[in-house]
């Protein structure tokens, strides 16, 4: 489930192509030829407005959030709307060096099942 309180998921859109589609949407999608999928280097969502937040709020069964404080600012048009979005560093390094798991580029702790299963493929994650 997306967050309802961070990009707008439910704004009517069009695709390039003509089909109906909805969001706001800014991520920089390429081909990534290690794991034959698209990958996502950057997330550049359209934040939500007050009407967007409402509706995504609703759709997910959390008005109650409407009760706090960051909700209700955005409900009073106490803070600016803005874009949200980065580079992700580690998704870059996986692209650019050719890597199938995140952890091979970036140190976290991963559970032994997934360096199991990772291993199992030739893919070695960083401890």
């Amino acid at each position: 489930m997306r967050a309802a309180d961070y990009d707008d998921w439910v704004t009517e859109t069009v695709s390039v192509d003509g089909r109906p589609m909805h969001g706001l949407n800014g991520d920089i999608l390429v081909w990534n030829p290690v794991t034959e999928r698209r990958h996502e280097l950057t997330s550049m969502g359209v934040r939500v407005t007050k009407e967007t937040l409402r509706e995504q709020l609703e759709m997910t069964g959390q008005l109650d959030f409407l009760d706090l404080p960051y909700h209700r600012a955005i409900l009073n048009d106490e803070i600016p709307l803005s874009i949200g979005g980065g580079i992700g560093q580690s998704r870059t390094y996986m692209y650019l060096l050719r890597k199938a798991h995140l952890g091979e580029v970036s140190v976290t702790v991963w559970p032994q099942v997934l360096k199991d299963m990772c291993a199992e493929r030739n893919i070695f994650v960083l401890e």
